[in-house]
C-alpha cells in the first residue's frame, strides 16, 4: 500500500508542478499578446506552431511518449494561449453592438457591418404567424424538429440541391450557428483538430475553441483570388485532424471555389476520413456556378442552412443541418440537452415560408452588390468581385491601416463596417454589406469615400 501512495504522491507533485508551469506559460502568452497587439500582428502564427509541433513530436519519440497524447496536450496549451490573446478581439458583431448603443443615444447609423437583409420575410410568413395558434403547433416536440417540417425540408433540399435525403437526415436548430456548434461539439473531442480556410466567419473558430478543439487555419490571399492550394490543405492535415470547414459562397469574400478544386478537397477529406462541415447559408445568393457538398453523397458531410438569409428571417432564429442519420442522432442529443426543441410555432412558420418564391431576393442583393462594386472602384479600393453572398471584402491600401481602429472611429460619422481582422489575419481589409437599399448604400459609400480622402 505504501508503494502506491508513494507513486500517487509523486504524481500529485508532478501535477502541481505542471500547474505552476501552466501559470508561467499563461503569463508569457499574455505578454506576447500585448506585443502582437502593439505591432498589429494576428493572434495565430501557424509557422511557429508547426515548428513547436515538430519539436514536441521529436521530444515525444526521444522520451517514449505517444505522439497523439503529446500533440493533444500541445493543442490544449496552444488553445489556452489563443484564448488569452483573443480576449479583446473585435468582430462585425462587436461593431454592430456599439452601433446599436449609439442608436439608442439618438445617433443615426448606416448599417453596412452585418449580413441582415433589410427586406421583409415573404408575406406568407405574416399569414402563418396569424394561423399557427389555430393549427395547434404549440407544444413540446422532438429535438430533431417536427416530423412534418423535416419532411418538407427534405423535399426542398432534394429539389434545390440535387440531393437524396429523408427527414432522418435533418435536424432543425435555432439558426445555422447552433447546428455548427452542435456538429463541432458532438463529433470532435478536446485535442482534435479542425481545419478552417480563412478569411472565414469567426463562429467556426469560436465554437471549436469553446470545445477545446484546435483550429488549424489555412490563410488564403487576395492575390490568389481567395483560393486555398491543395498543398496547403494536405500539409495541414495530421493524425489529430478530424474535420474541415467549407463556407462557399464565402463570408466575407463572396468566393465560390472552382468545381475541380472543390472536388479535390472532398477527395482529400475522404482519403483522410474527415468530416466536412459545409456552411451553405448563402447558397440563395449566387451569380456563378456553385455545387452543394450534398451532391457528393459523402457520408461524413454536414451541411448547414438557415432561413435568415434566404427568407430574411434573421429574428426568427431558425435553421437546419443535413447529415447522415447517425450524425443527426448525436447532434440531437446535445440539442435536447440545451433546448428541448426549437419553438413549434417558429417551425410551422418556417415550413410555410418554404412555399414562397424568394428568387427576387437574389436579384435585389446582386443589384446592390453592383452598386458597392462600382463605388469601391471609384474609391480605388482593392476588391475581387464576389461570386455570391452579400458582401465585398475590400483591401485599403494605406500604410498602417488598422481595420478595427477605423471601424470604431467611423461609427461617430454614422457608418458601420466590419473590420477584416474579425475574419482572420486581414488587418488592412474591411467587409461591406449589401443589406440596405441602394440609396442608403450610396450614402454610406459616400461617407466612406469622404473619410478615406481625409486620411490621405
Amino acid at each position: 500500500m505504501s508503494d502506491i501512495n508513494d507513486l500517487r504522491n509523486k504524481m500529485d507533485e508532478v501535477t502541481l508542478q505542471m500547474i505552476k508551469l501552466l501559470k508561467d506559460r499563461t503569463d508569457i502568452a499574455k505578454q506576447i499578446g500585448e506585443v502582437k497587439k502593439n505591432i498589429g500582428k494576428g493572434v495565430t502564427d501557424e509557422s511557429r506552431e508547426d515548428n513547436l509541433r515538430e519539436k514536441v513530436i521529436s521530444l515525444g519519440q526521444e522520451i517514449g511518449l505517444d505522439e497523439k497524447i503529446a500533440t493533444k496536450f500541445l493543442n490544449f496549451l496552444l488553445n489556452e494561449s489563443i484564448k488569452v490573446q483573443s480576449s479583446n478581439k473585435q468582430t462585425h458583431l462587436s461593431i454592430f453592438l456599439k452601433a446599436k448603443e449609439l442608436e439608442q443615444q439618438g445617433k443615426n447609423i448606416i448599417h453596412m457591418e452585418v449580413g441582415e437583409p433589410d427586406f421583409l420575410p415573404p408575406t406568407i410568413v405574416k399569414d402563418a404567424l396569424e394561423e399557427v395558434y389555430d393549427k395547434g403547433f404549440l407544444k413540446y416536440g422532438q429535438a430533431k424538429g417536427m416530423p412534418i417540417f423535416r419532411e418538407a425540408l427534405a423535399k426542398h433540399v432534394n429539389k434545390k440541391f440535387n440531393a437524396n435525403v429523408s427527414q432522418e437526415n435533418i435536424i432543425v436548430s435555432p439558426g445555422a450557428r447552433f447546428s455548427i456548434f452542435t456538429a463541432i461539439t458532438t463529433l470532435l473531442n478536446p485535442g482534435d483538430e479542425i481545419v478552417v480556410i480563412e478569411p472565414a466567419w469567426p463562429a467556426y473558430k469560436d465554437c471549436a475553441l469553446n470545445s477545446g478543439i484546435k483550429v488549424r487555419t489555412i490563410n488564403t490571399s487576395f492575390e490568389n483570388k481567395w483560393e486555398p492550394s491543395i498543398e496547403q490543405i494536405q500539409n495541414t492535415i495530421n493524425s489529430n485532424t478530424k474535420m474541415i470547414v467549407l463556407n462557399y459562397p464565402n463570408n466575407p469574400t463572396g468566393k465560390i471555389l472552382p468545381e475541380k478544386l472543390q472536388d479535390q478537397i472532398i477527395e482529400i477529406a475522404k482519403k483522410n476520413n474527415l468530416y466536412v462541415l459545409s456552411d451553405e447559408i448563402y447558397s440563395e445568393y449566387v451569380k456563378s456556378s456553385w455545387k452543394s457538398i450534398l451532391s457528393y453523397n459523402y457520408e461524413k458531410s454536414i451541411v448547414t442552412q438557415s432561413f435568415s438569409k434566404s427568407h430574411a428571417m434573421t429574428g426568427f432564429r431558425i435553421g437546419y443541418a443535413i447529415a447522415d442519420a447517425n450524425v443527426i442522432e448525436k447532434m440531437s442529443k446535445l440539442e435536447a440537452l440545451c433546448l428541448t426543441n426549437v419553438s413549434e410555432p417558429i417551425q410551422y412558420i418556417a415550413m410555410k415560408a418554404l412555399e414562397a418564391d424568394t428568387s427576387n431576393n437574389n436579384k435585389t442583393v446582386q443589384s446592390r452588390l453592383d452598386v458597392l462594386i462600382q463605388k469601391a472602384n471609384e474609391m480605388n479600393l482593392d476588391i475581387i468581385v464576389p461570386d455570391g453572398a452579400m458582401y465585398i471584402f475590400a483591401r485599403v491600401n494605406k500604410e498602417g491601416f488598422d481595420g478595427v481602429q477605423f471601424a470604431n472611429n467611423i461609427l461617430e460619422r454614422g457608418l458601420a463596417v466590419a473590420p477584416g481582422e474579425g475574419f482572420g489575419d486581414y488587418k488592412n481589409f474591411i467587409r461591406i454589406s449589401a443589406c440596405q437599399d441602394e440609396k442608403t448604400l450610396i450614402e454610406g459609400m459616400n461617407i466612406l469615400k469622404e473619410i478615406m480622402s481625409e486620411d490621405q
